[in-house]
């Protein structure tokens, strides 16, 4: 007997995860715009000028599995009320780092920013708790739309902030922790059920194991590490190589802004392309996209070029990511969630670490000048793609399992 999935709670949470996505989630392309621009200035170095965000990312990767465990015991709300805290403690210690001109204190502020970044990530599997099998891919979508309002807010935040002190960026990192304590109260407002403590005789599930071994499963955390990692390596260095080819601070801003609006306007329709060609399809599409985005920024290093790279850069994350989500959050039980979904984006982070540590090191160490290093930025990216193309290839060949 089939029966009408009432969808109205999942509703609900997904407007408040939009709201949240929004405005907490603008910290973060502040932080990318000015994080590697503020330690170039701090550095001893340059080939550290990105070792800040490429700290954030190993804070996140840390937190993925914790933060799981919190949640999967307390529910979504205390976990998000430990990202918010994060985010704040780390603004201000990066504050006081740069006040400081000290770079190792700025660099723990980073790390512990990623405790806000690894909570963002979840905000896209608590959209899928609580929906239906038809609504899932909507409400990850939808969330992840939550991120085109941050696009905005973010970078015209940095264009007020950043100059406002005497100390350069000192600003933007206390506007990082107004937005973190304010922000935080949106949680108050969130209903999902804590998953249900296993009985006794319950099921375990499968192992970690037998779960990354899953082909599915296997395959989305394949293709959503290298998606994220391939974007987080491009643009971690976009704002170095914009400056470095002689263009304006605010320019590289616009670039930075104009990239995470493609990654996120895509999100108002991924999720009804997803339910209309299936995932695999749109995981695909977004794979090639990535690509061609690496062959524009090939081309040359005029301000369209970088524009447009970064623009189809967004856009093939936002349809790999949300892709291999969707095909994760439908490939296991919800009493093996905690323990899957913090492995996942434990080893996304991984991935996007090792970029975001390989990005500064490609752009200022790999050649004498920025054009040589923003070319061994977007070279790195074809051995990825091969990997993650490949294995969604090796997918769709199977045959269907019953």
């Amino acid at each position: 007997m089939s029966h009408t999935v009432d969808d109205t709670s999942a509703k609900r949470t997904v407007f408040i995860l939009v709201l949240a996505q929004a405005f907490l989630g603008a910290q973060m392309p502040m932080i990318f715009t000015i994080g590697g621009l503020a330690g170039q200035s701090l550095a001893s170095n340059v080939c550290f000028a990105t070792l800040p965000i490429s700290l954030i990312v190993v804070g996140s990767m840390l937190s993925a599995t914790p933060l799981s465990a919190i949640m999967q015991k307390y529910g979504r709300r205390v976990g998000f009320f430990v990202g918010a805290a994060g985010g704040a403690i780390g603004g201000a210690i990066g504050a006081y780092g740069l006040y400081l001109n000290n770079f190792y204190i700025f660099l723990l502020g980073s790390l512990i920013t990623g405790i806000y970044m690894s909570a963002q990530g979840f905000y896209r599997f608590a959209a899928a708790d609580t929906a239906s099998d038809e609504f899932r891919p909507k409400a990850i979508s939808y969330v992840m739309a939550g991120g085109l309002a941050s696009a905005i807010i973010g970078p015209q935040l940095v264009k007020v902030t950043s100059d406002a002190m005497v100390i350069p960026f000192l600003g933007t990192y206390l506007g990082v922790i107004v937005i973190n304590v304010v922000g935080a109260a949106l949680f108050l407002f969130i209903k999902i059920p804590k998953p249900e403590a296993p009985s006794v005789d319950s099921p375990k599930g499968r192992s970690r194991w037998e779960l990354l071994t899953t082909p599915r499963i296997a395959v989305a955390v394949i293709c959503a590490m290298v998606s994220y990692a391939l974007m987080n390596l491009v643009m971690t260095s976009t704002p170095l190589a914009v400056v470095g080819c002689g263009f304006e601070q605010n320019s590289a801003a616009d670039v930075v802004s104009a990239h995470v609006l493609a990654m996120f306007i895509p999100s108002f329709f991924t999720g009804h392309l997803i339910a209309r060609f299936g995932v695999e399809k749109i995981m695909a599409l977004g794979l090639l996209i990535l690509a061609a985005a690496g062959a524009v920024a090939l081309q040359g290093v005029e301000l369209e070029n970088f524009f447009i790279a970064l623009i189809l850069l967004g856009v093939g994350w936002n349809f790999g990511f949300i892709g291999a989500t969707t095909m994760l959050a439908g490939a296991h039980e919800p009493s093996e969630r905690g323990r899957m979904q913090g492995l996942n984006d434990l080893i996304v982070f991984g991935g996007v670490t090792v970029a975001s540590l390989a990005s500064g090191g490609l752009m200022n160490c790999s050649g004498g000048d920025a054009v040589t290093g923003w070319t061994s930025v977007n070279l790195a990216m074809a051995p990825f793609l091969m990997l993650a193309g490949g294995a969604l290839i090796w997918l769709m060949l199977r045959p269907k399992e019953a």
